[in-house]
């Protein structure tokens, strides 16, 4: 693949025709004597006169931009393209990809005491356990609900039963079209044993069944009911309400902004009935709403290709978050000067291949009224795409067409500082921090075997640019301990070792402090996502020292996922609880193709737990 010119070899530099000149002015390293940057001309092709910048071997020459759109003719192609540091705002991108603007998912919450025979809409579904589908000696439902509803249908349901053999098992559907009735079609969605461990997983795949069929069925009103509520406290109907809410609205939201033929969402109303009313389901409804546009963006973030978000490109976003929830978000977004001046040379050097240049994105959270007895911090990896660098991707399962999801914590990061912006919870400040960059190849890039220097002055030894978002998220954990946080989460989609250990369902976390393992589990179980607990084996430390600087940035294949947290855990301080979330299992979903919105809810229920 032909290099850009931007690819600058190490002591003779960069040739760029005088057809595409730019407006750059050359940047002199204060250790480069003046006399060895010049400007001169050379014949290159047809074009008279190129730029040239010359130095010692082993400094890096630099450019800095002015504009920041640029023409550039990659040496041997020939075609000049334009390239925008904004694409996913401007358009004017690599491939001239651009988003559609796609119509959210908006429709009415309400909970209702209606007898479900007395609902008129499109679909109403029934979640039913398996001690529900037992009938009497006459053949009769013993359980009420299914009782009169059957009766009013005519013994439609009973036959439905036996035709698809449901049981009421977790995951069984049956849905049947009723003309003549005050709802078009009815489905029975299993729901498993009554009071298990497993009712909110049960809930949310009842959510899923019942956003499928009203896709299906192009449905605009939709009601739920529970066939049995007796054994169900107020707490417990009020997470089985929020839990198939937000499954229905997020199942109901499909990502077409790529596609030349967006579909829009025809659901208008869920109605919820007889399992209670008032204030808190309207506040249940809400909080639902909110968190729901945090996991959205997140999706679409993701979601997007790497041609469209580039590290700019998130930085514009992250600025657009601040801006709708100006009263309580504000920006910061770093440039590559004020990096240096942090001296984050870690995260520098994996950003040093890349013609996109990096943004460090600070969001900070203040509650507008009251004290802030709380300081978290929520760092995301931001890798917009990761080829590997010089140890490049290849072979069968590298998925280097799929590295646009490594920057899946930054999107969760930012999805949560979304919600947050709008729920705005009192006493709790909080800072959601991203150091976005891309991992390419290039003449100016990290190599294996370079030393790099963190901004908290400890040395890393390169054994593998692969290893490259510990590398980012060295200095972003430094920076955010200077806030003043008292905890700290970060997320990355960091190992395939944690994948190979807990698959694509579960993200793996890692923590010396049992308080915030059980807070984040805490958070976890209401959000209804999967963590498990990993081991921080301290003697696994071993395999990560390096000769001849402080540390290498990868150890050996075994214990892979653990040997990253440990590395993660010398850009702590000390007096900060911490804990790291490897999440590059469950950020995708390759079932249905796209991003999951994984953590934010987590992230939002743990602010919550922290907060006044």
């Amino acid at each position: 693949m032909a290099s850009t010119p931007l690819a600058l070899p190490r002591t003779l530099a960069l040739y760029l025709p005088r057809s595409s000149f730019l407006p750059f002015k050359l940047y002199q390293e204060p250790s480069l004597p003046s006399s060895l940057v010049h400007r001169c001309s050379r014949r290159f092709g047809s074009s008279p006169n190129a730029l040239f910048q010359v130095g010692f071997a082993g400094l890096r020459p630099k450019l800095i931009r002015q504009e920041q759109t640029r023409k550039f003719t990659a040496m041997g192609a020939g075609e000049v393209s334009d390239i925008s540091s904004t694409a996913a705002v401007t358009g004017h991108n690599l491939g001239l990809t651009k988003p559609a603007q796609v119509t959210l998912p908006e429709f009415t919450f309400s909970a209702r005491e209606l007898h479900v025979t007395e609902w008129k809409g499109d679909i109403l579904a029934v979640g039913v356990f398996e001690k529900d589908v037992t009938k009497d000696e006459s053949g009769v439902f013993t359980n009420p609900t299914l009782k009169e509803l059957d009766s009013h249908v005519g013994g439609v349901l009973s036959d439905v039963m036996k035709e698809e053999d449901f049981s009421g098992r977790a995951g069984q559907a049956a849905f049947v079209r009723l003309p003549g009735f005050g709802f078009k079609r009815v489905g029975l969605i299993g729901l498993g044993k009554n009071g298990s461990a497993s009712l909110t997983k049960s809930l949310k795949g009842f959510a899923e069944n019942l956003a499928g069929a009203a896709k299906i069925a192009q449905a605009t009103e939709v009601a739920v009911t529970l066939a049995s509520t007796e054994d169900l406290s107020i707490s417990l109907k009020l997470n089985a309400v929020l839990t198939i809410s937000a499954g229905v609205l997020l199942g109901i939201y499909e990502d077409t902004r790529f596609k030349s033929e967006a579909k829009k969402p025809f659901l208008k109303s869920l109605d919820f009935l007889g399992l209670g009313s008032g204030p808190e389901f309207e506040q249940k409804f809400k909080y639902i709403q909110q968190v729901c546009s945090g996991v959205i963006l997140t999706r679409q973030l993701v979601n997007a290709p790497a041609n469209v978000i580039t590290p700019s490109a998130l930085a514009n976003e992250a600025s657009n978050i601040a801006s709708a929830y100006s009263d309580v978000l504000t920006a910061k977004i770093l440039d590559v000067e004020q990096c240096e001046e942090l001296k984050m040379g870690s995260y520098l050097a994996v950003a040093a291949a890349s013609a996109n240049p990096p943004k460090f994105i600070h969001l900070c959270y203040k509650p507008p009224t009251g004290d802030v007895k709380t300081k978290l911090a929520i760092v995301g990896k931001g890798l917009t795409f990761d080829s590997g660098g010089y140890n490049i991707k290849t072979g069968v399962g590298c998925s280097i067409e799929l590295m646009k999801f490594d920057m899946g914590g930054s999107a969760a990061a930012l999805g949560a500082a979304k919600a947050i912006g709008q729920i705005k919870p009192p006493g709790v400040e909080v800072h959601f921090i991203v150091a976005a960059c891309e991992n390419m190849i290039s003449g100016t890039g990290m190599r294996p075997g370079d030393i790099v220097t963190a901004s908290n002055g400890k040395t890393i030894e390169v054994n593998n640019t692969d290893a490259e978002g510990r590398l980012t998220l060295a200095d972003a954990l430094v920076y955010a301990c200077k806030q003043g946080v008292h905890k700290v989460v970060d997320l990355a989609t960091l190992t395939g070792a944690c994948v190979i250990a807990l698959g694509n369902e579960i993200a793996g976390m890692y923590t010396p402090n049992d308080e915030m393992a059980e807070e984040i589990s805490k958070a976890a179980e209401i959000a209804g996502e999967k963590f498990w607990r990993m081991p921080l084996e301290e003697s696994y430390w071993e395999s990560m020292k390096s000769g001849i600087a402080d540390m290498v940035n990868t150890g050996g294949r075994a214990g892979g996922s653990i040997t990253a947290a440990l590395f993660l855990k010398q850009y702590v301080d000390e007096n900060v609880q911490w804990l790291h979330i490897d999440m590059a299992g469950p950020v995708w979903s390759e079932k249905k193709r796209g991003a999951t919105g994984f953590a934010v809810s987590t992230l939002v229920e743990w602010v919550l737990e922290n907060s006044s």
